[in-house]
């Protein structure tokens, strides 16, 4: 979460402490840093510096390659030289060119992010729709330098941020898959080697159309590679993605090693790192949004396949020393695919026409010639095709609407490059790096010397190689290369290598920048052929071989005669009638550059150099000499030391005043004055020397690295105090927001809480309430049947009663004790009282063993002396028993003990008889029968739980017997006979 910007400037302000003083900066610059921002300079001792005008030793190679290989080291392949890009292929991807980093380079400063080919894209953009000035980007460097990628990441960041319609997205897809077409690295997909601006038209911001101009198509390579190179990829891709049926009709196979032109000293048919049948699809997908035609396809693809046949035409000396074709099947299909008769092609590839005052002479070749007629063949009509290709893909690009557009150029060209062997077309390379290096060097003295003299500060001039004089001697008229060239291609009678090497020593042998065998010393002399001659670059020396390079400009007659489409359109036969003597390939080429320069100079420039670092294409992998060569071609260093010339750094007043205020009290927080005051109060503060700085109209100028790199030092050591500060001051923010946030939380909490108790209480407090009322009136209605006014309060007295007497039933037969019930429940207790009894009397018999049970039969067969039946036992009786005899016979008892009866009053003893029958119980004494007692009449026995052995029967209140007490004897058994009233016992 970021801090709202109010309170950024409230921590701010409490910060007191005083800025650094001069000693201070000087130590915090000394002081190494680890940052993880690339663009911050205080990481340049791990990264280092983004922008080479920066460096302290600028004029040192060894510094600026240590610093190019400290970003290469972290795969930082941009660096600035100023408005210049420098870019370091890093074979690898990097994830750099997304969406969101197009986002992100849309719309800023050009210096505000670190260097990024999106910000010379934008940045040209923006001067165009800004401005409406046209601009140009030129991307120049060696072949695997990356030069074709840059130019697609241009194109493609222009297709992403520019604003679309649907009609603008066709022009769109057009402009992006016209690059796979005419793709100028062999990395990639490409029909012929080339150099070309591509220009789009914009029309208030939205790319509107292109058009594409073709200045130098490198033709030699069709028939001739150098070591490590290989032909141009449209032969492989046709040979390995083309359908079978495509290639049957053009009479080829699919292996590349039968055809002469893929095989030669490039050695590179096969390459791991492309997918030619997938490029061959993607090339395939460009024609159709392009818009060709299935005619135009066949007629392309047939001129493709006659090159290749072309390659593999063989000759051999006749008897005559003439050149003649061994191999018929090529041949055919050659004039099968090109639509001429074959005799003529025959002719055209072994003669030579030579026009006499009024005749024509055909003049037989030798083997020697026939191979160069057959090369010329094949780059012209594949140098012609190309053109072609090039004037259909602006057709379909082409801007309709012909009101004023600005325009954006695209230039993707060659670097500067020296092989072992250089012929004309890597002279014309060369020299067109040289006009480029010359506008280069002239529009940034001049951006230079403008800005100055706009600032009010004296211009000092600035020493540098100036390559006009190269430039003079490749195209002075009469007197430069091409003037020489041109004249003996098209003198009368036959020129040869050494003629021309000798009118070049003869014209230009004086110049400081040429050099033959024949001028050299004799240092020099062993390096230089006899056929060879070196100019001395700006970029270094270069040797150029002449063998070959003097070829006449006349048409081939026998293409003018073909029925392919595409051949028509490129050979016309008004060529032949045209008596005006020819421009060569070098005037053309001279011309063509001239007017690509009055092109560059009528628009905005920016510049992308791109660095090849190893030949092996691997990543990660940094060859120093192969850098320092490239770095000295490109013109670099040269480039370096002119923007280096006056001061290394400079700021606008505002945005210099807005980043270092801090650095004085007198402009922190606040400075109320105008910006230039503030940065001179500021700088003075810092201890700014007079010859470290000078101050412009609108910005300040800082002459040496050092100083600012002490400066931002300084600020960095600032800035974390003050990041400290502010960050504590925050985080205190956030914990009292936080604990504010977390207090108001329980408030509300309790609140919402306390709500629900009250709610909960008074819920409870309600239902009691209703409760008490509703059992109140079941106690008012509660001797009424059962019905909805009582029905709770009976239930509740039921499920009292027997919830109390469930902890008060008797444990024995013995115990009488029973909870007394309510009245309305006094049926249901008597109900229970009886089944308790029942189930205690039940489990006292089932408790009593089979031995207890003969125990107790025997004790009361001992103590009546008659068994159940009447049978005369045994008595132990006293004297009585005879005149208890009687007693028995008469009342027909079964048992008889003797009992000690007690009085009530005073309890007196008394000896009685205990007599019992069938149907009641007599206390007798001396055969005299004291009381009957009826069994109906019993209410219960009790038995003392003492020793005491009383014995009290319970009977009836109406029976009214005597209230005895006796004693049982001779086991001491008593027996007590009381009344009952009621539930008591008297």
């Amino acid at each position: 979460m970021s801090p709202p910007p109010h309170f950024i400037i409230a921590a701010t302000l409490l910060d007191s402490t005083p800025p650094p003083c001069p000693l201070q900066i000087e130590a915090a610059w000394r002081k190494p840093y680890k940052l993880n921002m690339e663009g911050a300079l205080v990481a340049r001792d791990r990264v280092g510096i983004q922008d080479f005008v920066l460096l302290d030793s600028h004029t040192s190679e060894n510094a600026f390659l240590d610093n190019l290989r400290k970003r290469y080291q972290e795969n930082l392949i941009y660096t600035y030289i100023g408005t210049l890009l420098v870019s370091v292929n890093p074979y690898k991807e990097l994830g750099i060119y997304t969406v969101k980093q197009m986002e992100q380079y849309k719309g800023v400063n050009f210096f505000e992010l670190p260097p990024h080919i999106y910000a010379i894209a934008d940045n040209a953009y923006r001067v165009m729709c800004t401005e409406y000035n046209n601009h140009f980007i030129l991307i120049s460097g060696e072949s695997g330098a990356g030069k074709t990628e840059a130019s697609k990441k241009i194109l493609q960041y222009f297709a992403m941020t520019c604003p679309t319609t649907e009609q603008l997205q066709v022009v769109r897809d057009r402009l992006l898959l016209s690059n796979p077409v005419l793709e100028v690295s062999r990395k990639c997909t490409l029909l012929p080697h080339q150099r070309l601006p591509e220009q789009q038209d914009f029309s208030l911001g939205a790319p509107v159309g292109g058009h594409i101009l073709s200045y130098l198509i490198e033709k030699s390579r069709v028939v001739y590679q150098n070591p490590g190179e290989r032909n141009f990829h449209i032969f492989y891709q046709l040979l390995e993605g083309g359908e079978e049926d495509l290639l049957h009709d053009l009479g080829l196979e699919r292996n590349p090693q039968k055809y002469m032109y893929l095989i030669q000293v490039g050695h590179c048919a096969k390459v791991s790192s492309i997918n030619d049948r997938s490029d061959w699809r993607t090339v395939h997908k460009a024609f159709t949004v392009i818009d060709f035609k299935a005619r135009d396809l066949e007629n392309l693809f047939g001129v493709i396949a006659s090159v290749l046949h072309l390659g593999n035409i063989q000759f051999e000396e006749d008897s005559n020393g003439h050149a003649i074709i061994t191999t018929g099947s090529q041949i055919k299909w050659i004039s099968k695919l090109l639509g001429v008769h074959l005799s003529i092609l025959q002719e055209a590839l072994t003669h030579r026409k030579i026009e006499a005052r009024f005749e024509e002479v055909l003049s037989p070749l030798d083997v020697d010639l026939a191979f160069y007629a057959r090369d010329a063949v094949a780059k012209a009509i594949y140098g012609r095709t190309f053109t072609w290709l090039v004037n259909k893909i602006n057709s379909s690009l082409a801007n309709k609407d012909l009101t004023r557009k600005t325009v954006i150029g695209l230039l993707d060209i060659y670097g500067f490059e020296v092989f072992e062997t250089n012929s004309f077309e890597q002279f014309c390379i060369n020299y067109c790096n040289e006009k480029l290096q010359q506008l280069l060097i002239e529009m940034t003295l001049k951006a230079e010397q403008e800005e100055y003299e706009l600032e009010g500060i004296e211009w000092e001039p600035i020493p540098y190689f100036n390559n006009k004089i190269i430039c003079d001697l490749v195209e002075e008229k009469h007197k430069g290369i091409i003037s020489i060239l041109d004249e003996e291609c098209l003198r009368p009678g036959e020129a040869t290598d050494l003629s021309f090497l000798e009118k070049l020593e003869e014209k230009v042998g004086d110049h400081a920048h040429f050099v033959t065998r024949k001028l050299a010393d004799q240092k020099t002399r062993k390096s230089i052929d006899w056929v060879d001659f070196r100019l001395l670059h700006y970029a270094g020396e270069v040797t150029y071989c002449t063998v070959g390079e003097k070829t006449r400009a006349q048409p081939l007659l026998v293409l003018c005669r073909s029925k392919n489409g595409i051949l028509r359109e490129c050979f016309h036969l008004s060529e032949l009638d045209n008596r005006r003597r020819p421009e060569t390939v070098a005037t053309q080429f001279k011309n063509s550059l001239a007017s690509l320069i009055d092109i560059l100079m009528s628009k905005e420039p920016s510049y992308i150099r791109c660095i090849k670092p190893n030949d092996d294409k691997a990543a990660d992998k940094f060859d120093d000499s192969l850098i320092r060569h490239q770095v000295k071609y490109l013109g670099l260093m040269e480039h370096l030391r002119v923007r280096r010339a006056g001061f290394a750094y400079r700021r606008k007043y505002e945005h210099f005043l807005q980043r270092y205020k801090s650095l004085c009290p007198d402009t922190w927080p606040y400075w109320q004055g105008t910006a230039a005051k503030g940065v001179e109060k500021l700088i003075k503060h810092i201890g700014y020397k007079p010859e470290e700085y000078k101050m412009g109209k609108t910005k300040i100028f800082i002459r040496f690295p050092r100083t600012l790199f002490a400066t931002e030092d300084a600020f960095e050591f600032r800035k974390n105090r003050l990041v400290s500060r502010i960050q504590a001051k925050y985080k205190g923010c956030l914990g009292k927001r936080e604990f504010q946030k977390m207090r108001e939380a329980a408030i509300k909490l309790e609140s919402c809480w306390r709500g629900v108790l009250a709610r909960k209480l008074a819920k409870k407090r309600m239902w009691a309430a209703q409760t008490i009322r509703k059992y109140i009136r079941g106690f008012i209605h509660r001797k009424q049947p059962l019905n909805r006014n009582n029905k709770d309060f009976v239930r509740l007295v039921q499920y009292t009663y027997l919830m109390k007497l469930r902890d008060h039933i008797p444990k024995n037969v013995l115990d009488k004790s029973w909870l007394k019930p309510p009245e309305i429940m006094q049926e249901t207790s008597e109900f229970l009282r009886k089944i308790c009894t029942r189930n205690l009397v039940r489990k006292y018999c089932r408790g009593i063993t089979a031995q207890k049970k003969a125990q107790v039969k025997s004790e009361l067969l001992s103590f009546c002396g008659w068994s159940l039946n009447g049978v005369w036992l045994k008595l132990r009786l006293s004297g009585e028993a005879a005149s208890a005899s009687k007693t028995r016979l008469v009342v027909g008892f079964q048992y008889v003990t003797p009992v000690v009866k007690y009085d009530r009053n005073g309890f007196k003893p008394r000896e009685r008889l205990l007599v019992l029958t069938r149907v009641a119980a007599y206390v007798v004494e001396m055969a005299k029968i004291k009381q009957r007692i009826e069994y109906a009449t019993l209410r219960g026995l009790s038995a003392s739980s003492l020793g005491d052995h009383i014995l009290v029967i319970h009977v009836s209140e109406d029976s009214k017997p005597e209230k005895v007490a006796v004693s049982l004897y001779p086991s001491m058994v008593c027996v007590c006979v009381c009344e009952m009233h009621g539930n008591k016992t008297s």
